[in-house]
């Protein structure tokens, strides 16, 4: 089957890369890169494993009031913060 397509900038970059790569012609590299792509795209989508992060104690908080930014600060660099 013949067909015209139009192929983004980044599209006909990787094109050109992968032929000068493979050596191989261009139409062997569409053909193949389409049969990869839509396979994929027509396979079920693959359930993703669960994240989860776990707790840590980091103990009691050493600045008073986090709302004040001016404490926070000087308890954390000391005094001379700019």
């Amino acid at each position: 089957m013949r067909t015209t397509l139009t192929l983004d900038d980044d599209v006909a970059a990787l094109l050109a890369r992968t032929q000068k790569a493979r050596k191989a012609a261009q139409k062997t590299i569409v053909n193949e890169g389409l049969r990869h792509g839509l396979k994929q795209l027509l396979a079920p989508a693959q359930r993703r494993k669960r994240f989860a992060t776990k707790p840590v104690e980091l103990g009691r908080c050493l600045a008073g009031n986090l709302d004040d930014v001016a404490e926070v600060l000087a308890v954390a660099e000391g005094e001379n913060f700019q």
